[in-house]
């Protein structure tokens, strides 16, 4: 029987902890700007604004625009924070990020806000569910999906310190401050072991570890299945020497994306096992090739089976296949 670890209380939306933090360090940097695309309400940045009125730009509705204005200042020595809608920072302005902060080699952070389904009924329009899948396909960017408040304050600390283009994504529900099996520094491509066990595997990131959470502790307690669960917070580059490791027992792994099932967390993880000999059963859960139902994040969670219960279902599921 592995360790049960419960989430040790609820806190902060991930995206209010990043605005928190980042007015934090630029009390004593003059360097760090925040530049947004009419997003400072929706990302938490009015107190920021208030309080370095210098430090803040905002350029309106114009994406192309705030990641071209973000790469000029970064390659004029500033540690800048771009804040935009995830669906449209990945999409409207794709192509700057490619060209001028990825190719350029401009250390821009680029910050998907209301990512994943979190504008719920705003539909498909607000969704971005393929964020990872372009990205992932660039060279030169760290890709990042918090789980909590703990993983979100060290990766926009961390952000903030490294001459390196960096996505970080961010919801807007409060998450449960997750506690790990396993201390030990937070680093960008370093996987936390979330929860321990033997039977089962799930690689989750994001706003889905804690579901995956609920439904390790579940397969425990009802079904006596010990399960690992890790937050897999960065995308790329993936943790390998970790997936090696749970992937080594030979127990089956399922992978848990707030995210298209092409191109994400999932097909990452699958690459690189199927290239290096390991045939554990596999399962990606995430949201199907279609435009999603209408409904908040819980319910479009619920519909998709990334849910404590759906979560069980398909690992119960997976399990008879051995």
């Amino acid at each position: 029987m592995g360790l049960i670890i419960e989430a040790i209380g609820t806190d902060k939306a991930n995206l209010e902890v990043f605005a928190g933090t980042l007015q934090e360090l630029a009390l004593n940097d003059r360097d760090i700007i925040a530049v947004t695309s009419d997003s400072r309400g929706s990302g938490k940045l009015a107190p920021y604004g208030q309080q370095f009125p210098q430090q803040i730009v905002e350029v309106g509705i114009a994406e192309q625009n705030l990641v071209g204005v973000a790469a000029g200042l970064a390659s004029a020595g500033k540690k800048v924070f771009a804040v935009s809608p995830a669906c449209f920072l990945t999409a409207r302005a794709l192509e700057q990020i490619k060209n001028d902060v990825a190719y350029s080699d401009n250390p821009v952070k680029l910050i998907g806000i209301s990512a994943g389904v979190s504008y719920g009924a705003l539909g498909s329009t607000h969704h971005s569910l393929h964020d990872f899948a372009a990205l992932r396909a660039i060279n030169n960017i760290i890709i990042v999906a918090p789980a909590d408040n703990f993983e979100t304050e060290q990766a926009i600390r961390l952000a903030a310190e490294i001459h390196h283009p960096v996505y970080l994504r961010f919801g807007k529900k409060p998450m449960p401050l997750l506690k790990p099996a396993e201390d030990g520094d937070f680093q960008f491509g370093k996987g936390r072991i979330i929860k321990n066990g033997d039977a089962l595997t799930i690689i989750a990131t994001g706003e889905t570890v804690y579901p995956s959470l609920q439904a390790a502790i579940m397969l425990e307690k009802e079904h006596n299945l010990s399960t690992t669960v890790v937050s897999m917070h960065t995308i790329k580059p993936l943790d390998y020497e970790l997936l090696s490791a749970v992937a080594s027992t030979g127990a089956p792994v399922i992978t848990v994306e707030e995210h298209s099932v092409y191109g994400g967390l999932g097909e990452a993880c699958a690459s690189f096992l199927m290239q290096n000999g390991y045939s554990n059963p596999f399962k990606i859960m995430g949201i199907p090739d279609e435009y999603t139902i209408t409904g908040s994040q819980a319910e479009i969670f619920n519909h998709y089976g990334i849910s404590k219960t759906g979560i069980v279902a398909t690992a119960l599921k997976l399990l008879k296949r051995q």
